[in-house]
């Protein structure tokens, strides 16, 4: 009776990892030799990388794909990037096309875009070796720099306004470096996508996708960061997945050193080009911390082995990005050694440090009638200051501010408050008595040098912080007058240095920090952060505060004079900083800059509109063409909805999982899930900690975070198309990459500032928050080559107000108006410490910047009026409608002669100030044959309302340039009459105005 139709075959225990089915269950000796010769029939043809499903299923948990599985030891590639002769070809030629792209008439435009304004001056500074402070640690600035300097740029360009032209500097080269790290950063996420098992067709797709990135491209041919940023976040990705192949593969080799120390290297390295890096250290900071907690739950880990793992990524990881972040620090701190407009934001020590801000020795001790410089101790304002203008509000007295460099202004006399001798003035009654030290306690005043005042307190207001407790500080008195006890301050010494034991009784000389407490008031010397407008200079402002917070109301003694100590009395002077300490306290000063950066910007966004691509930033206007950022419409969309689809798919699945199922048995749900996941985490990471911000942001700050949603999207499409023939495979993606190619088409114009015509704008505005300026454009594209550039002037007027002078003039004169629009006006990102340059420091006048310093702010102020002017026409146009025809030629005639008195303003501006009234004269005879066309036409509405306008712009004008001037009671006692001016008298007027405001003496010379 046969039982073999009863009886189930049951399939042998899979054999461990490395041995054949034969070897795995032939260990009975008595197993005769035909069971073997069978089993060697059944698998004529064994395969050495053969792995069953438990071994693929073991190998999909460690995150190991099908081919790397299969890999054996000796076989196994560098990285476990395995890349075939024809793929390399493949990406050589994928990388020509980027370099093709980036590269493209990288020249264009030759004058300066968007933040060039802020890096380009920073290379100068690097080339000059001028101290200054940025935002931002230094890497991509040195590289920048390192460009120019090979090239020949010797730092004399200031980069001062967008739209300058360049004249001798190399930023062909300077550009060339952020567009070549933009090139790079192509075949790093193709090589990163195939070290994670990623196919062929995926890895080109995710390639073509960064190089056909409208946003990547307008940003790397500039001289900007991002592009430095975005190629080190690539890299380090691409270096810790090489890590992490070789960690599974056979950790602690050669190879898995190398690849975790330039890790560790490249972490130092973008972390070193913005602060922005530090979400890429936390994505690789998180993924390692999972990877030690894995291992720790692997029995076959021993404890010892575990501790070598911690040990050698905490030296890789920790240690080495930071030994590379401080050594780009010291030789930032090795090239500035030389003072510069950045000084006023550190510390008197660091100040110390810089050559040309050295301090001689000084007196320690401080007595009555000391000659002394006060300065304060918490912000970085500078000296107790004063100078011979006075506060519009309030009392009107004499200013009392903070400066932050060094002038004989900040000098003040130390006079004692309670006793008076025979002559009943303090200032010469200390000669004749012992030498009194200043003590806790002691009631003095603070006699301004120069002026001849005291600093000074009162029941008023301050000009800016008008609030009930704070009272105004300025200084009051004239020679010969002893003051009155509103001019009395009481000395609280709060601490002194531990070192000199004199310094916490009386006060001394930069060791002991001390409050000055107002006789009357019972308030507090006190500064803050706070600027005067423009007619305290931008100074710091000082107040009296009955509500001072400690920090802000201490001061100390930084130089102390009396000429009754004698010549070997004891003095001191700043210790000299070490590294650490000029390293640490330069973190301070960015980190505290960098969060107080809350003004709005013209063109800021916030983060929920980023992965939507709801708005760009205006890079550049000039000459009928704009360079404008935005995105590649394609590839923000489908990496956007990657990113939703993934939070989806994995909640779905652990939804299921909580159920009982068990999704994550399944080989490709593992392998997917871990490639997903890290890229989900990394852009998670670059994204949502902007929403804790309040700073200024910009779209820019997404691209590293939109690098790791475009290699998320890849990961998408690799899984969705798994299970496709590699034939359609490559179809669909060439066809995803074909329509990114055409988004990139449509909106190229606006990445190269190339011709482009108002139509096809319109058409490329798919979304009405895109606001570049359509009206920018000409109407056909052939005007652009009949039309002819404008003349390019050195001039204080904005690069977006330029425009070129067209044929027809009808259209010349819509394109005026449109241009001097404010509406598309390009502006450069905020710099918070721009403002204070050492070279404007007075050396005879009062008033901050000399002469020079009132002469640009005069002509800052004719421009402005000029711009206000040109806004309020178009806006009044706008209202009226549509004119009749000989209304509209009028206005062609009325614009043209706008235009000239406004290029009579400039050139007056440029002039020297002998040949000033002169050419003031000949231009005035120039615009008097335009101007009387304008007069025959009174009888047209539009002009007469135009003319009352200009004239009440010129009177206006003329009021406002001549209040900052020294001599403001003259200027206003000349100022234009009342009554309405035709256009020739305001030409006339306005042009003699401004010469005789800009340049008085040369005018009083000419008048003789």
């Amino acid at each position: 009776m046969s039982f073999s139709g009863n009886v189930r075959a049951r399939r042998p225990a899979s054999p461990p990892a490395g041995l054949s089915h034969s070897s795995g269950h032939s260990t009975n000796t008595s197993v005769p030799s035909s069971s073997t010769d069978k089993q060697s029939q059944r698998f004529p043809h064994p395969r050495e990388e053969h792995l069953d499903a438990d071994a693929r299923r073991a190998a999909a948990s460690k995150g190991f794909g099908p081919a790397s599985a299969r890999h054996g030891g000796k076989h196994f590639p560098t990285g476990g990037i395995s890349v075939s002769s024809g793929e390399l070809k493949l990406l050589f030629a994928i990388v020509v096309v980027a370099c093709a792209v980036r590269m493209f008439r990288l020249s264009k435009p030759n004058s300066v875009v968007f933040d060039e304004v802020h890096f380009g001056k920073f290379a100068g500074k690097y080339i000059k070796t001028q101290y200054y402070v940025d935002v931002h640690p230094p890497l991509a600035k040195l590289l920048i720099t390192l460009a120019g300097w090979l090239f020949g740029y010797d730092g004399n360009f200031d980069f001062k306004d967008i739209g300058k032209l360049y004249e001798n500097v190399p930023y062909v080269a300077m550009r060339m470096l952020p567009a070549g790290l933009g090139v790079a950063t192509v075949p790093l996420a193709y090589l990163t996508l195939r070290a994670l098992d990623c196919r062929a067709s995926t890895a080109l797709m995710g390639s073509l996708f960064l190089t056909f990135e409208n946003g990547l491209i307008t940003q790397s041919r500039h001289i900007l960061l991002d592009s430095p940023l975005v190629f080190f976040t690539a890299l380090t990705i691409f270096l810790w997945t090489g890590f992490c192949n070789e960690d599974k593969h056979k950790p602690f080799t050669t190879s898995w050193w190398a690849w975790l120390s330039l890790s560790g290297l490249s972490l130092g390295a973008v972390l070193s080009c913005k602060w922005v890096g530090l979400f890429t250290y936390a994505t690789i900071g998180f993924h390692t911390v999972f990877q030690l907690w894995n291992l720790l739950g692997d029995l076959r880990i021993t404890p010892r082995l575990w501790m070598r793992h911690f040990i050698a990524r905490a030296i890789c990881l920790i240690l080495i990005p930071i030994w590379f972040y401080m050594a780009i620090f010291s030789i930032h701190f090795a090239i500035l050694q030389n003072s510069g407009d950045g000084d006023g934001f550190m510390s008197s020590e660091f100040q110390h440090t810089l050559k040309g801000r050295g301090m001689a020795d000084t007196f320690a001790d401080v007595a009555i009638g000391s000659k002394v410089t006060i300065r304060h101790l918490n912000t970085q304002g500078g000296y107790l200051h004063s100078h011979a203008h006075n506060y519009p509000t309030g009392s009107k007295q004499q200013q009392i501010t903070l400066y932050p460099h060094r002038d004989h202004n900040n000098e003040f006399l130390l006079l004692n408050a309670t006793q008076t001798g025979a002559s009943g003035d303090p200032a010469v009654d200390w000669l004749a008595e012992d030498i009194s030290y200043v003590t806790s306690g002691a009631r003095i005043k603070l006699r301004h040098i120069a002026t001849e005042k005291h600093v000074h307190s009162h029941d008023h207001r301050p000009p800016v912080s008008d609030v009930d407790f704070q009272n105004e500080v300025s200084a009051y008195g004239l020679k010969g007058f002893i003051g009155d006890a509103n001019d009395d301050w009481i000395v609280e010494i709060y601490e002194g240095d531990k070192r000199d034991k004199e310094s916490h009784k009386r006060v001394r000389t930069l060791r002991t920090h001390f409050r000055l407490r107002h006789a009357l008031q019972g308030c507090y010397l006190f500064s803050h952060k706070v600027k005067l407008p423009e007619w305290g200079y931008e100074q710091q402002e000082v107040t009296c505060n009955k509500n001072a917070v400690m920090a802000n109301s201490l001061w100390f003694v930084e130089t102390a004079t009396n000429e009754k100590l004698p010549a070997d009395a004891p003095k001191v002077n700043y210790r000299r900083p070490g590294f650490l300490s000029k390293f640490w306290e330069l973190q301070k000063v960015m980190w505290t800059t960098n969060a107080g950066l809350t003004d709005r910007h013209t063109y800021d966004s916030r983060p929920d509109s980023w992965p939507l691509l709801r708005r760009g930033i205006n890079f550049w206007v000039k000459d009928h063409h704009q360079i404008y950022l935005i995105g590649n419409p394609l590839v923000w969309y489908l990496s956007t909805l990657a990113v939703a689809a993934y939070i989806a798919v994995r909640g779905f699945l652990i939804l299921r999982a909580k159920r009982g199922y068990r999704d994550f048995d399944n080989t490709k749900v593992v392998k997917y899930d871990s490639l997903c996941g890290f890229f989900f985490m990394g852009w998670s990471l670059h994204y949502f900690p902007f929403y804790l911000m309040q700073r200024q942001l910009f779209l820019h700050h997404y691209f590293p975070a939109l690098y790791f949603a475009v290699l998320l999207s890849c990961g998408v499409f690799d899984l969705l198309t798994s299970s496709l023939r590699p034939r359609i495979r490559l179809q669909i993606a060439v066809v995803i990459i074909l329509l990114a190619i055409w988004n990139f088409w449509i909106l190229s114009p606006l990445a190269y500032g190339g011709d482009w015509t108002r139509g096809k704008c319109e058409k490329a505005k798919w979304l009405k928050t895109w606001d570049f300026g359509c009206n920018e454009f000409h109407t056909d594209i052939a005007q652009y080559n009949i039309a002819i550039a404008s003349t390019p002037q050195k001039s204080s007027v904005p690069a977006s107000f330029a425009t070129a002078v067209d044929g027809n003039a009808n259209h010349a004169a819509k394109e005026s108006t449109s241009a001097i629009s404010n509406e598309n006006k390009a502006e450069p990102g905020k710099d918070a410490f721009e403002g204070r340059p050492a070279d404007e420091v007075p050396v005879s006048s009062g008033a901050p910047g000399g002469p020079g310093g009132v002469v640009k702010q005069e002509e800052e102020k004719v421009v402005s009026t000029v711009t206000k002017e040109g806004e309020k026409e178009k806006e009044e146009e706008e209202k009226k409608g549509p004119v009749s025809a000989p209304a509209a030629e009028d206005k062609v005639e009325e614009l043209k002669t706008g235009e000239s008195r406004k290029e009579d303003v400039k050139s007056v501006e440029a002039e020297a100030p002998k040949e000033a009234v002169k050419e003031a004269e000949v231009k005035t005879g120039e615009v008097k044959e335009a101007a009387k066309e304008d007069e025959k036409k009174e009888e047209v509405p539009v002009v007469k309302e135009d003319e009352k306008k200009d004239s009440e712009s010129a009177t206006s004008s003329s009021s406002s340039a001549s209040s900052s001037s020294t001599s403001t009671e003259a200027a206003e006692t000349e100022a234009a009459p009342k009554k309405a001016a035709g256009p020739l008298d305001q030409v006339e007027m306005e042009a003699a105005k401004v010469a005789e405001e800009l340049y008085p003496e040369a005018v009083a010379g000419a008048a003789a």
